[in-house]
């Protein structure tokens, strides 16, 4: 009895540890699931992207109200999280805990700098977010039709809510380069010219489920078709009109984040944000240097092979050769299936774990085609709608065909396709880790994505493979022309003097990509730095494995906790190496 009695004396505090550790635990997840309610309810286009059809009917709050809302509940979370003891919790609790304070605390850093009062370029903004969501909705119920057309009549709303953000970001001097503004003129104007059924808002009214009664296929594609006339495209007349008569003529004429205020330390932060590092400006601009000289080093051998002299004459002589021009714009989309489809075939050899959600390779739609790159749009996490790589066909007889094959593997398999689709497919993980999006893991694992065709065998064209280099010498000029854009007071002339010597993209795409980093500050800087940095993980773990690695198992465990920030990827392999060791 004695003996009884001091085993439940000396069991006590462990069970009261126990009990205070699931309740700590509880009180972790009940947080997250509550923090990924209010994302949804406050992002509805973003839940609709999912299949989440509750808030099909709405679309965001941008008054500077909400906004400061936000805000203030992104503090709320912060608080409420970093408050919870995480000691005793397993590996993947309190990575939840680490990253969901990691992204809060980004978001409120974040929003000491007012980039709602910035919303629009030429890649991002309302302009073109709404056609373009058009195509991740699903129509497939009466009600989901009528929700489209509710959604339609509100776009007046939010276009008057950002234009009235941007004519204060006019008064704070937030304001984009005017080179970027003309072209969201355009853009907006292009869409506002249209007749309404010609416009990608009325998509949903052509594919009408054959099921439906004939009164309400009639009545739904009335009441879509009014709401495009009535609503959406006087929105766009309006928006396009202040654009172009009052916001771009104001638009700033240095390029660089550094004359926007605080601009050293907003660029500071969107390196830091980007890259998930805490690599210096100099540090980045140095590397790209590097890698553009090793890089032009292996396209050299390449031309040399083909009977020039030098890799000037060959890039000289690339846009002159007929057989690398396509033929179609069906031309482009039937390679990148091909490159697709022979690369799924293999995909075995390099994965234990494979991707079930489907994909399509569709061309981006006419309206924003002439700014747009080649890029992956995401399926839902349920499989109802697959992964999209939608293709730039855009004057298909310029373009060159030397970068399919790369692309291919980077936008759909083993690229952002399978990444993505492997982490919303993930059970284990809570929702905003399905979903995480950080853009060194993302960018990095595509780039890294095109060096594994190589290592199967492919790209045996050798313009294919010099493709193959120039696109990954597209990703270390970034390194240099971002951070000297935004952290060396570069001039526009300068970034495209630096890629006419060192790339062999045509005079349209040097112009649209320089654009491209004027628009967006660092993010360029993601692509390479985690490339370089799976790279090294990959060389480390052969190096300490030796006959032990296996490229399958450090692919899984690579992609099996979703994206995650650089310095905790480098942690989570050097375990999976320490493991494989024993």
């Amino acid at each position: 009895m004695k003996t009884l009695l001091l085993l439940l004396l000396l069991s006590a505090p462990m069970l009261a540890q126990s009990s205070t550790l699931q309740s700590r635990l509880d009180t972790q997840n009940r947080l997250i699931a509550e923090q990924w309610e209010y994302t949804l309810r406050t992002s509805p286009e973003f839940a609709s992207i999912l299949g989440d059809k509750r808030y099909n009917d709405r679309l965001s709050d941008y008054t500077p109200a909400a906004i400061e809302r936000d805000v203030a509940q992104t503090r709320k979370f912060l608080g409420q999280f970093e408050a919870i003891d995480t000691r005793g919790f397993a590996e993947q609790d309190k990575l939840n805990h680490d990253l969901m304070v990691r992204t809060l605390r980004e978001s409120a850093e974040a929003s000491t700098f007012n980039d709602w009062e910035m919303p629009i370029t030429q890649f991002d903004g309302l302009h073109i977010n709404l056609p373009q969501l058009v195509t991740s909705l699903s129509f497939e119920t009466v009600k989901d039709y009528e929700d489209y057309g509710a959604r339609l009549k509100q776009i007046p709303r939010v276009f008057a809510e950002v234009t009235a953000n941007m004519r204060k970001g006019m008064a704070d001097g937030l304001i984009p380069p005017g080179i970027l503004l003309v072209q969201v003129a355009s853009q907006a104007g292009n869409i506002a010219t249209q007749k309404a059924e010609d416009t990608p808002f009325a998509i949903p009214t052509t594919q009408i489920p054959a099921q439906f009664s004939i009164a309400d296929k009639s009545r739904l594609t009335d009441a879509i078709l009014a709401a495009v006339r009535d609503s959406v495209l006087p929105a766009y007349v309006k928006f396009t009109a202040f654009v172009r008569d009052e916001y771009a003529p104001k638009g700033r004429a240095e390029i660089g984040t550094s004359a926007l205020p605080n601009g050293k330390e907003r660029y500071a932060f969107d390196v830091r944000r980007m890259t998930t590092t805490t690599m210096s400006v100099e540090a980045i601009h140095a590397l790209g240097l590097t890698e553009v000289a090793r890089i032009e080093a292996e396209q050299t051998v390449i031309a040399k092979k083909l009977g020039y002299r030098n890799i000037k004459a060959f890039r000289d002589s690339i846009p002159r050769l007929a057989f690398l021009h396509p033929a179609s714009r069906q031309a482009i989309l039937d390679e990148y299936k091909t490159y697709i489809d022979q690369m799924s075939a293999k995909l075995p050899s390099l994965f234990g774990r494979l991707p079930k959600a489907r994909l399509e390779i569709l061309p981006i739609e006419p309206f924003r085609e002439k700014e747009a790159s080649t890029s992956y749009n995401q399926g839902t996490p349920d499989g109802s709608r697959p992964g999209h790589v939608f293709v730039n066909t855009y004057e298909f007889e310029k373009q060159l065909t030397i970068n399919n094959e790369s692309t291919a593997y980077h936008e759909g398999v083993p690229g952002h396709h399978m990444q993505i689709s492997i982490a919303q497919e993930l059970p284990s993980l809570p929702p905003f880790r399905q979903q995480g999006g950080y853009t060194a893991y993302v960018e990095g694992w595509a780039l890294y994505s095109e060096r594994l065709g190589k290592e199967l065998g492919f790209y045996t064209d050798p313009y294919k493979n010099y493709g193959r280099l120039d696109d990954e010498m597209l990703r270390a000029i970034r390194l240099v022309v971002d951070t000297g854009i935004h952290g060396k007071h570069w001039t526009r002339d300068q970034v495209l003097d630096f890629f006419r010597a060192h790339s062999s993209i045509n005079e349209a795409g040097i112009q649209a990509e320089t654009d491209r980093y004027i628009a967006l500050p660092g993010q360029a800087l993601s692509y390479k730095i985690g490339q370089l940095s799976m790279l090294r993980m990959r060389e480390q773990a052969k190096k300490a494995l030796g006959p032990k690695f296996d490229i399958r198992s450090f692919h899984d465990e690579l992609l099996g906790a979703g994206a995650l920030p650089l310095d905790i990827l480098e942690k989570r392999m050097t375990a999976w190496v320490q493991r494989q060791a024993k």
